[in-house]
């Protein structure tokens, strides 16, 4: 296992940064890499983005030698979206069978983690957000049939998409973590509109689905001040509180989103004019 460390910036710095340095402290290139553990522990609200590829072997986790607790979640909670083929995920013995977009929620205290593959040579793919967690929750499986979905968009303004809820407390509490999961319709480009703003929580965005010759064009910073981050299928990144988050596809594409912060209120956003953004 691997972990990396983003400490994050403030909207006067971001704009400031040139492409290199944007992306270094805002995008994850390489967290799927086969038979391998990748973690990045971020700053911004002290969230851990990861992904595991299980191969031939499986692969256990979960000690907290890098965060300075005695397990990885002695005071946190995990959810684990599965973006590959079908796999397992054993949590201190009790296991659980995840299909492509199945969501898992792991509760605080739990100690050793432990993923594999069904078939190596399609192997699944978890991507996990943790953040710290101030309750003991059970652990939950969420498949795909059992999260709460919401239709979004208008085909006139190219943003037709699924939403699905998993880790929310309409369907799987928790105490801090939200996560889900959102599909674009053919023929839309954008993953959400307008923009908007939600200074109590941030936000973590992971596109999957995509075709290797494609990009999502995701724009973030102020509104006042817009940037953007140019990502390939299976990349991550961190959306800070103060920062805008939209972006369109140049082909189909899905991605995961999860949240923590002050509330679980998704409706918790402030829009933002198209208008306004410079």
């Amino acid at each position: 296992m691997t972990m990396n460390i983003l400490y994050g910036a403030g909207p006067t710095d971001a704009k400031s940064y040139d492409t290199a340095r944007l992306r270094a402290e805002f995008l994850m290139e390489d967290l799927f890499q086969p038979g391998k553990m990748q973690l990045t522990y971020t700053h911004v609200d002290r969230l851990i983005v990861g992904g595991a590829v299980p191969t031939g072997e499986q692969i256990a986790f979960g000690a907290g030698d890098e965060i300075g607790t005695p397990f990885l979640l002695s005071a946190r909670e995990m959810g684990v979206a599965n973006l590959g083929g079908s796999g397992t995920i054993s949590v201190d013995g009790e296991t659980f069978a995840l299909d492509n977009r199945d969501v898992l929620y792991i509760g605080r205290g739990a100690r050793e983690i432990v993923v594999s593959s069904r078939d190596p040579d399609a192997p699944a793919r978890f991507y996990m957000n943790s953040v710290p967690a101030g309750a003991d929750l059970p652990h939950r499986l969420i498949r795909a049939a059992d999260s709460k979905l919401l239709a979004l968009g208008d085909a006139k303004r190219s943003n037709v998409r699924q939403l699905r809820m998993y880790i929310h407390p309409e369907v799987s509490p928790s105490c801090l973590l939200l996560m889900g999961i959102t599909d674009l319709a053919e023929g839309s480009v954008w993953n959400t509109m307008p923009p908007h703003l939600h200074e109590r929580r941030m936000e973590a965005y992971c596109y999957f689905d995509l075709a290797p010759e494609d990009r999502v064009i995701h724009l973030m910073g102020r509104p006042e001040e817009t940037r953007h981050l140019v990502v390939a299928d299976l990349q991550a990144l961190i959306s800070p509180a103060w920062s805008i988050h939209m972006g369109a596809g140049t082909g189909p594409y899905a991605f995961v989103w999860g949240m923590t912060g002050e509330n679980q209120e998704y409706n918790d956003v402030s829009p933002v004019a198209l208008a306004d953004l410079k």
